[in-house]
């Protein structure tokens, strides 16, 4: 049987269709050949087959040359720019054009020196997996300035030396092997077998598509051995401006794009096969602009994925016969239809390119007149304030609410409870959660971004303790200070505001984030232990206790004991005082209702990632790991009812944590005596002081939810939003109810609950539910639930603490300085792939993790001593500080490793690991 392939009339197998996105090649089928077909056997007999053109059997397609460009209906290009590449490899001392593409590859035979025919490329699997594998760690240099080989050749050599890819005993070496004589400088070979009787009739050819084309951007695929490197080594330039290198091409024409890969042979990589494979995907359209468009590495190797997820995989199956075939080529055009093109407005099909994008709008650029950064909040946001309360008819929002309703109410009790305990209950659970209620229905009302959560937050709780402890020790009132404090605030946050000082968020830097960050973390696992340890010496384990009164309905009754004072005039004055007498098992139960619940908190965490039950049921449960932890810890508590637990102390319905001392309304004169009218001036400095707490949280939290690959389309508002905080809370200052700023966990947690993922194999963000409801509804929540006290009033407080002990370890996940830390008692071979532990030398990365460390432990002594007010201060040194580092003590490079933003939002929805990472590179 002959094989010949017809494509006019009613063949399936014909791409003459009108919506068909692929023209088909030209087969070329030798008379005689039976149907059975082997893949690398038809290669070799391609590249060595001289038989005259006479014995082939040829099919016409009666279309336009530009018909058969390898494109698909969703591939797009750059207006003025088509794809052409070459293959060079390295045989003996000279680089020898084996393969171009135009679309369609053509193969270069050494023995005859002739080109073959035009044909789709057909890759192994393998190949495919060596190239993403190596590229995952190779050298990868975007937008570079070069003109020539040579200056192109020492930039890649440098990159692998600094990145360790390379010993430095390899760099002549290789240099002088990327700049070996190139076949191309004898002058292009233009012998064939067949083809020139092809193109008489009009078909496919790459050489005539890449002359005859209005425009191309060429790229260059440097594959071959080099015994004297320890192992394969890669690199991928992407050039700025395209440029024309004399002796580089066949034609002179820009280049783009230059990829290099080499290694000893030793080394397990078909070096032909795996160039061929990066040709090939420079070749498509598709990947070739997304290479255009990558801002980094991870963009890259991402194209490479999809390229694979397109491609089609034959089994090691024998064909019997041609027909066979028919379904994979319907199938071709079903997944090149689906084939998602690459979004930006650069891209234009069949045009010339367009100028540049409007440039988002920057929401920290300044205007340059007061308060101008505001009315451009305003105007950007507004604008979108209907569709605000539309878009929260989705049942995803409802959902939300739930969820951030208990993530919102843990801490409000928890902080309120230690509050309490700190300012002997001048403050308490009462007056965050009213504060958190009313501030956060305004908040959610005329915010910027009303995705923000607003509550009270471990800097806020460190700067209430220290505040209280110098009023005591000043003789004056701390909740009357609290009122002054919250005027100058007020002040304060306009100023900022009319100059638009919200751009100084700039300069924080990872530095300073990551270090404040640990101290947050600290502080929850100090407090948690501190309390158990004063537990501990107020109920110590002795042999024997103090005989309980079972008969009375409270066996635990407060010992209040009398105390006769007389003074020089011989007044005797009676005072009563309580006195905590120690109860058995106090002490042991409080632990264990401490480390409980951490466990339980912690257990549901790992169990939402599990593999147990369906993954909505799973996530469910995840989602509710810390009420679940509090609930159980409560059945816990009340069951053992022969011993003491301190509890939770909530008044009753909207009364003040302590009526004795003062009631709803704060007289800013005084309450108890007058209030020094040179400490209302005197208040300007903590008051400086709690805005730059609220100031780097609230800022730093929007900066966070705000990123691009969040796909928030409504805008932000750093000034509108600092100006409702913090003047929400200088006002509330009058009531005597705590201050609070933007909570950076539970405002990124509500946007991953409202955030919309894409359906598919690999999940992306879609969009984010952005309205105004949900903050609503869950501060709403809040403020009911202090009607709730018959209820949280069973709560231990040794439970709330385990709490703390697990939002301050889980905390520390994800923290570059805490992992650097752990890496300081890490053997070198278990260290990550990350840049700051592969391309910045170990002792390096020490130094660097050693100097924040002790930059850690200086706002640590300071938070702890009588100067504790100054914690803020010393923790803007560190902006500073990391500017002096940078081009001194460490290069740019080791800084952009060491202190780089990670622009990669983590949602709890994110897909695994991409199953091509995890096959073995050999």
């Amino acid at each position: 049987m002959e094989a010949v392939l017809n494509f006019e009339g009613d063949n399936d197998l014909s791409y003459a269709d009108n919506d068909s996105p692929l023209a088909s090649p030209v087969t070329l089928s030798p008379v005689g050949q039976t149907g059975s077909y082997d893949l690398e056997q038809g290669r070799q007999e391609e590249e060595q087959d001289e038989q005259p053109a006479e014995s082939y059997s040829l099919s016409i397609i009666p279309r336009s040359v530009d018909a058969a460009w390898n494109t698909n209906t969703n591939a797009t290009t750059r207006g003025d720019a088509q794809a052409y590449v070459e293959l060079n490899e390295l045989l003996g001392n000279k680089w020898q054009e084996t393969g171009r593409w135009a679309g369609y590859e053509e193969s270069y035979n050494p023995i005859t020196g002739a080109w073959g025919p035009s044909h789709v490329s057909y890759l192994t699997f393998k190949s495919l997996i060596q190239l993403r594998k190596v590229m995952s760690t190779g050298a990868v240099l975007l937008d570079v300035d070069e003109s020539g080989l040579s200056g192109i050749a020492e930039r890649i050599v440098n990159e692998l030396l600094d990145r360790k890819e390379i010993r430095p005993s390899d760099r002549e070496a290789l240099l002088k092997a990327l700049l070996q004589k190139r076949s191309q400088t004898e002058g292009p070979s233009t012998g064939t077998s067949g083809i020139d009787m092809i193109e008489m009739v009009h078909t496919f050819s790459v050489t005539k598509q890449r002359d005859t084309a209005d425009s191309v951007e060429a790229s260059i695929v440097l594959s071959g051995v080099v015994d004297s490197l320890q192992k394969p080594v890669v690199a991928f330039m992407r050039l700025r401006d395209a440029v024309v290198m004399d002796g580089i091409l066949e034609a002179n024409m820009p280049v783009r794009f230059i990829f290099v890969l080499v290694g000893p042979s030793q080394s397990g990589i078909n070096f032909h096969e795996s160039g061929r494979a990066m040709a090939t995907l420079l070749a498509d359209w598709v990947f070739s602009l997304e290479a255009y468009l990558a801002q980094n590495e991870k963009e890259l190797t991402n194209a490479i994925a999809d390229f694979m997820d397109c491609s089609i995989v034959i089994p090691p199956t024998e064909i019997q016969s041609l027909a066979m075939l028919q379904p994979i080529v319907n199938f071709q055009k079903r997944i090149l239809r689906e084939r998602l093109r690459p979004a930006d407005t650069r891209i234009a099909l069949g045009q010339k390119a367009k100028g540049p994008e409007k440039p988002r709008e920057d929401p920290l650029a300044r205007t340059g007149y007061p308060f101008g950064g505001l009315v451009k909040d305003i105007k950007r946001r507004y604008k979108h304030y209907v569709s605000d309360y539309t878009d929260a008819l989705n049942p995803q929002v409802l959902s939300a609410v739930i969820f951030i309703y208990f993530a919102a109410l843990s801490p409000a009790i928890t902080f309120g409870g230690l509050l309490a305990d700190k300012t002997e209950h001048m403050m308490g659970v009462s007056e965050l959660m009213i504060s958190t209620c009313l501030q956060g229905i305004i908040f959610s009302l005329f915010a910027a971004q009303p995705v923000l959560i607003i509550g009270f937050t471990g800097p806020l709780m460190v700067f209430e303790e220290a505040f209280f402890e110098f009023c005591k020790s000043q003789g004056v009132e701390y909740i009357v200070g609290r009122i002054w404090v919250g005027m100058w605030l007020i002040v304060i946050v306009v100023i900022v505001v009319a100059v638009e000082a919200s751009f100084l968020v700039r300069f924080i830097s990872r530095f300073t984030q990551e270090i404040f960050s640990i101290l947050i973390s600290l502080i929850f696992i100090y407090e948690t232990f501190a309390k158990l340890m004063k537990i501990f010496k107020t109920h110590p384990l002795v042999l024997n206790y103090e005989h309980l009164n079972a008969t009375l309905d409270d066996p635990f009754h407060p010992v209040y004991e009398l105390h006769n004072i007389t003074d020089e005039h011989g007044n005797v004055t009676h005072l009563h005082r309580m006195r905590e007498r120690p109860y058995p098992n106090t002490a042991l139960l409080s632990m264990c209702l401490m480390f409980g619940c951490f466990f339980i908190a912690y257990f549901f965490r790992q169990f939402k990632n599990g593999i147990f039950l369906p993954g909505p049921i799973r996530r469910m449960i995840g989602d509710f790991g810390v009420p679940i932890a509090i609930f159980f810890m409560i059945a816990v508590d009340i069951s053992i009812e022969d011993a003491y637990t301190q509890k939770l102390v909530v008044p009753q319905g909207l009364t003040v944590s302590n009526t004795s001392a003062r009631g709803w309304f704060i007289n800013p004169l005084g309450e108890k005596k007058h209030f020094p009218i040179w400490l209302m001036f005197a208040c300007f400095v903590p008051a400086l002081l709690v805005f730059i707490l609220i100031f780097l949280e609230s800022q730093i939290t929007t900066l966070i939810v705000s990123k691009p690959e969040r796909k928030m389309m409504k805008g932000s508002g750093f000034h509108l939003d600092l100006l409702l905080i913090v003047a929400m809370g200088g006002a509330s200052s009058v009531f005597g109810v705590p201050w609070l700023s933007a909570a950076t966990v539970r405002s990124v947690t509500h946007v991953n609950a409202l955030t919309v993922m894409t359906k598919g194999p690999k999940p992306e963000v879609e969009k984010v539910l952005e309205q105004r409801i949900s903050g609503m509804l869950v501060a709403a929540l809040v403020g009911i639930s202090i009607l709730m006290e018959p209820i949280l009033k069973q709560i231990p407080m040794t439970a709330l603490f385990g709490i703390f002990l697990y939002m301050g370890i889980t905390s520390l996940s994800g923290i570059q300085l805490w992992d650097r830390m752990l890496l300081l008692i890490v053997p070198k071979k278990y260290h990550p792939s990350d840049p700051y532990a592969t391309r910045v030398q170990t002792s390096r990365m020490h130094l660097f993790t050693v100097i924040q460390v002790v930059c850690l432990g200086i706002l640590w002594a300071v938070k702890m001593s009588k100067a504790s007010l100054a914690l803020p201060f010393v923790l803007i040194l560190t902006i500073p500080m990391r500017m002096l580092l940078t081009g001194r003590l460490f290069t740019v490079l080791e800084m952009k490793c060491l202190d780089a933003d990670d622009a990669k939002v983590v949602l709890d929805e994110e897909p695994g690991m991409d199953v091509y990472d995890e096959s073995p590179f050999p």
